[in-house]
């Protein structure tokens, strides 16, 4: 969704900062550099027009005004950090200037600014009620920050207003799955077929809602009606294929990730799951390979680890088994498993103590639950570092609606 809002400040106003325009003479003439910074604009030489009103502002610090135009400048030419100096220093000057505030909003929303875009937005959505635009960037700079609970009156207000609203609907209903309200998330996902029935989007959130409440076969359905609608929709045969590894469908589970990494072969998530799969089958000579490639991808994985470990000890190599268990356990101390083998391996090399501390551990620990499907997606969009949960500047095909552009 793209933003109308955004304003071309009118050129009468830019002759300067001192004197309201009803103050000015309509025969006075406009100053050339300004004169030039617009004809620039107007030829969309953005570059140039740039230039043209730094040239402006340093000779006129205090026109508010043309600090604001110079920040549209450099929004359209995707400078959004500059844009925001620009904006906040016009808003210093004449806070009041009209599209300001919503282009400020937009370039903080750019910037991934959310916690600074979220009052922006609120405020201007409090002040404008009913304005769609508004709540949409109101509710997407929540979704930003993730706090799904406070994006959902927007959106709710957003969908309201649009019944036809695919993309809006998609990002709600995302907002529903993250706070665990399962019946909501599945009524919106019915709104969603009756603007589009081959929704592969929405698909894929009713069978994460669907995963999240225990029916497994109503997720194995939906995400096999998502695959049908769009076999190249990003994590579609990852999350048929995930579904599919957890119910233990470990020879249905290889093709489907398969045709994920065909789709997709820097997806780590579809390679190591695959290598655990070659694994469960103790098909070692497939499994270690993709493993070895998901360790590279992902270091800190805790199963690639253990995994590795395990067909090191399966297949007579302690050093290297012990090397990798060791790692598991740093990186997951709560690892049963991991601590149950290097038990054993103490076991093997006679170092009683240590193996009866590694039994000991296992008798404390509980077996974690494996992770649900929607925290196994939001993981395999997150970027490095970021934590696992959705964010619209890597989740475009799960239904974030597209950024507006200043």
């Amino acid at each position: 969704m793209r933003l109308r809002g955004e304003r071309i400040l009118l050129a009468a106003a830019l002759c300067g900062s001192a004197l309201a325009p009803a103050q000015r003479s309509v025969m006075q003439p406009m100053p050339p550099d300004v004169m030039q910074a617009l004809a620039l604009e107007r030829a969309g030489r953005t570059a140039e027009a740039i230039v043209a009103w730094k040239k402006v502002v340093s000779e006129e610090p205090g026109n508010g005004q043309a600090w604001a135009q110079l920040g549209l400048m450099e929004s359209r030419a995707g400078h959004y950090d500059e844009a925001v100096r620009a904006y906040r220093q016009a808003q210093s000057i004449t806070p009041n200037l009209p599209g300001l505030e919503l282009n400020l909003g937009l370039a903080l929303f750019k910037t991934d600014h959310f916690s600074e875009a979220v009052p922006v937005f609120s405020r201007m959505a409090a002040e404008h009620a009913g304005n769609e635009q508004v709540l949409v960037l109101a509710g997407m700079s929540y979704y930003g920050e993730r706090k799904f609970a406070e994006a959902i009156p927007y959106l709710k207000q957003a969908a309201a207003m649009d019944r036809q609203n695919e993309q809006i609907r998609l990002t709600l209903a995302h907002c529903l799955l993250w706070t665990h309200q399962l019946e909501a998330t599945l009524a919106v996902y019915r709104e969603i077929l009756e603007i589009n029935p081959n929704s592969a989007a929405a698909d894929m959130i009713a069978g994460e809602a669907m995963d999240e409440k225990g029916d497994n076969a109503g997720a194995v359905d939906q995400f096999r009606a998502a695959e049908k609608a769009n076999p190249n929709e990003p994590q579609v045969h990852f999350g048929l294929a995930y579904l599919l590894w957890a119910q233990k469908r470990y020879e249905e589970a290889i093709p489907e990730f398969l045709a994920e990494l065909k789709n997709d072969p820097g997806n780590w998530q579809a390679r190591l799951y695959l290598g655990d799969t070659y694994l469960q089958l103790q098909q070692y000579a497939q499994a270690r390979p993709e493993l070895l490639r998901a360790e590279a991808g992902q270091p800190k994985e805790p199963l690639a680890h253990l995994d590795l470990g395990i067909i090191a000890q399966e297949t007579n190599h302690p050093a290297v088994a012990l090397r990798e268990l060791k790692e598991t356990v740093a990186l997951n101390p709560g690892s049963v498993n991991a601590h149950f083998r290097l038990a054993r391996i103490y076991q093997q090399m006679g170092q009683r103590k240590l193996a009866q501390a590694e039994f000991e551990k296992t008798k404390t620990l509980n077996h974690t639950r494996d992770e649900s499907l929607h925290e196994r997606i939001a993981k395999a969009n997150a970027p490095p570092g970021a934590a696992a949960t959705p964010n619209p500047a890597t989740q475009p095909s799960s239904g974030s609606p597209s950024s507006p552009q200043p």
